[in-house]
């Protein structure tokens, strides 16, 4: 037996990619059935007589009561009305697909007849087309009466919406005035001659400021600073010690690389006494750097004792092996200085420091022990220290 033909679901679809609805009109979107588009474009045009999306919601009501005059009897009709977003691009694209979709959900359409204000409006066809096929496109023009007095009133509010709007008047308005002050002042000061240095500089600094969005940059720092909000006591505490321990870094190895310096410049071969040069960059800098690297650690250690966090011990036992490499550093620069010294007390800086580092991993283990139940498990597996 022949299956009966579906019956055709014609949607008129009205579109406002910017949202001028919801901004001007407070109305939410999607807008579903004649009465309720009648209702909001009436209170659109209401706020803004002017607007042409107001105009392209009645002509597409216009279009859904024609339809529903001729139709066939096997024809539906419904007429909606989606909006994008005022930050256009990309927001108002996405905004527009979800709410053909919540339309699309309530009347599956077979068929859209799309009415648009204006190209913008257009550019989501290919949106609306990969979800469903648009069999008509209807784009209103707004007449405008070609009087001199309706042409002047049209010229004046646009001039009036580039005094008036920041985002214009900046670059008509803000930029010309200081060209104009600049030449004044220099006019005063009968150095016109250096109008053109003047104003090549000016044009030039703004393009750049425009060009890399330095004053979105300002604006965004400036925001930054007003809503920071500071981090936790002990975040402070491990930043703060992270700051001073990279100085104390920083200034070890400028006082090392000028002992290397001072002695490169007395010596006619440098090259031949490269183990004196390692060693006075080590002499002048190990010292430093290394106080500097524990205070770093020490600082994330207050930080994980506050948090109960288990790396504390691992961070204890860094600490005192940065300490005790600390010597062993110095006495051997101090052999690479002077090879005639004795290398007992290096020898003896080395086996001394072996059952200082085996008495802090046996210290931290019996402390960890015995205060496993003050702190508690990370993400982090952390292995160090771990039983069998």
């Amino acid at each position: 037996m022949p299956t009966a033909a579906k019956a055709e679901r014609i949607l008129v679809l009205c579109v406002d990619r910017d949202d001028d609805l919801g901004m001007k009109a407070g109305i939410n979107t999607p807008v579903l059935g004649r009465k309720e588009n009648v209702n909001a474009a009436a209170s659109l045009a209401l706020r803004d007589p002017e607007e042409a999306d107001a105009n392209a919601m009645f002509e597409a009501v216009r279009i859904y009561d024609n339809l529903k005059k001729g139709a066939k009897g096997k024809e539906e009709h419904e007429v909606a009305t989606i909006a994008g977003s005022d930050l256009e691009g990309v927001e108002a694209d996405r905004q527009l697909v979800a709410e053909l979709t919540e339309v699309l959900s309530k009347f599956p359409a077979t068929d859209v007849i799309l009415v648009t204000d204006g190209y913008t409006d257009e550019m989501v066809l290919p949106l609306i087309e990969s979800r469903v096929p648009v069999t008509s496109v209807r784009r209103i023009v707004i007449q405008h009466s070609k009087s001199i007095e309706e042409s002047a009133a049209l010229f004046s509010r646009y001039m009036k919406v580039l005094v008036e709007n920041p985002r214009y008047s900046r670059m008509l308005l803000g930029l010309p005035g200081v060209l104009l002050v600049v030449l004044g002042v220099l006019w005063y000061a009968n150095k016109l001659t250096y109008a053109v240095q003047a104003l090549t500089i000016i044009i030039g600094a703004f393009l750049c400021v425009r060009g890399f969005r330095l004053d979105k940059t300002a604006q965004n720092f400036i925001k930054w600073i007003r809503e920071y909000s500071p981090p936790p006591f002990t975040v402070q505490i491990a930043s703060f010690s992270a700051i001073a321990g990279i100085l104390l870094i920083l200034v070890g190895g400028y006082l090392g690389g000028t002992a290397v310096a001072n002695l490169a410049t007395t010596t006619a071969d440098p090259f031949a006494k490269v183990p004196r040069l390692i060693g006075e960059f080590l002499y002048g800098s190990t010292y430093l750097i290394a106080i500097g690297i524990c205070v770093i650690l020490s600082g994330r250690a207050v930080r994980w004792f506050f948090e109960r966090d288990l790396r504390l011990w691992r961070t204890i036992v860094i600490v005192v092996g940065v300490a005790w490499s600390s010597v062993m550093f110095v006495q051997a620069s101090q052999i690479l200085i002077d090879p005639e010294l004795d290398y007992n007390t290096l020898v003896y800086a080395i086996v001394g420091g072996l059952p200082v580092i085996v008495s802090t991993v046996l210290t931290v283990l019996l402390l960890r022990r015995r205060y496993s139940s003050f702190f508690k498990e990370t993400k982090e597996i952390i292995e160090d220290f771990e039983e069998s």
